[in-house]
């Protein structure tokens, strides 16, 4: 059994220590707005927050997120930021497909916490571990700019 805290809420899982948090989040938690996406951390489709930093799920055993505070997609609205985000993608019509999506608004909503301002350097290294099979990615770079402006 290992405890997690997750969107606040400590939780017990009961599953080996090194299974992946993606897994712990979506088969043992319920929250499937996390995304399966290459499981070799290089889409970014799995992104949470550990401690406030973008972590890929598919690659974190959940014996290294036991003593983390971890947001998903699921609560990111609760957060000023990540509220601004979501607000921001709708704005700017960034979805398509949307299987992308959780990770990109997870990645982007880390980047204004830590960038208020970013450049479009900021914003192509924050977001370039995150791929978009129908490439958004103009759109995500306009929406991260807005949502900057929104936030202040």
């Amino acid at each position: 059994m290992v405890q997690l805290n997750v969107n606040g809420r400590v939780v017990s899982v009961d599953a080996d220590p090194s299974t992946p948090l993606l897994w712990a989040l979506r088969d043992h938690l319920g929250l499937t707005g996390t995304k399966f996406g290459c499981g070799m951390a290089v889409c970014g489709a799995c992104t949470v927050h550990m401690n406030g930093q973008p972590t890929r799920a598919c690659v974190t055993a959940i014996s290294a997120a036991a003593n983390a505070q971890i947001t998903t997609i699921e609560a990111i609205e609760t957060d000023r930021v990540g509220r601004a985000v979501q607000d921001a993608w709708l704005r700017n019509d960034v979805v398509q497909c949307g299987y992308c999506q959780s990770g990109q608004v997870m990645a982007a909503t880390a980047l204004l916490k830590s960038k208020r301002n970013p450049t479009d350097k900021d914003i192509d290294d924050a977001m370039s571990g995150n791929v978009c099979r129908c490439g958004t990615y103009a759109r995500v770079r306009t929406a991260i700019k807005d949502a900057a402006k929104a936030i202040g």
